[in-house]
């Protein structure tokens, strides 16, 4: 439990590069009896984009998400959403933001947005290993936990789709 953070980082230091079109979504964990918000993004392949688990499912929350994936991955061309409006209003924010930040001369096109309840079974799919291990948990006893338990959960989950160089 308490290596699985820097196992993480070094993991994320040796990961391949992700495609260009992202499935985001949003599952819920549960924290001493409350469910929590945890939100993933895969790729068109399958590999792990990212994952964010917090406390509230805000546009503040989103947001974060969105930079921390903007961050480490560099911009997607599309990105395909179920029909959450923070998610949305997150990724326009976000896309308005890295284009006013590029330095080349060329200017970039906007984050092409897919709203589609259907289009997105293929992260839904992903959600149910990530649940499987949790389930025999019954939950966490905090945040903090669930947040280092859920991190080493998703290392191991990408090593399995082998997704380190």
């Amino acid at each position: 439990v308490h290596l699985s953070p820097l196992l993480l980082e070094g993991f994320n230091r040796r990961k391949r590069p992700v495609t260009r079109k992202w499935h985001i979504d949003e599952t819920y964990v549960k924290v001493r009896g409350r469910w929590t918000h945890l939100c993933r993004a895969i790729d068109s392949l399958g590999d792990t984009v990212e994952f964010f688990f917090s406390e509230s499912r805000d546009l503040l929350a989103a947001e974060r998400f969105i930079r921390k994936a903007l961050n480490r991955h560099g911009r997607p061309d599309r990105v395909v959403i179920d029909g959450s409006r923070t998610t949305r209003e997150a990724i326009i924010a976000c896309d308005g933001e890295s284009r006013l930040r590029n330095r080349s001369r060329e200017r970039l096109k906007p984050i092409s947005i897919r709203q589609s309840q259907y289009l997105n079974n293929h992260i839904e799919q992903d959600h149910r290993r990530i649940k499987r291990r949790i389930r025999p948990m019954l939950g966490f006893k905090s945040m903090a936990c669930a947040a280092t338990v859920l991190s080493g959960i998703e290392m191991v989950h990408m090593m399995r789709k082998q997704q380190a160089r």
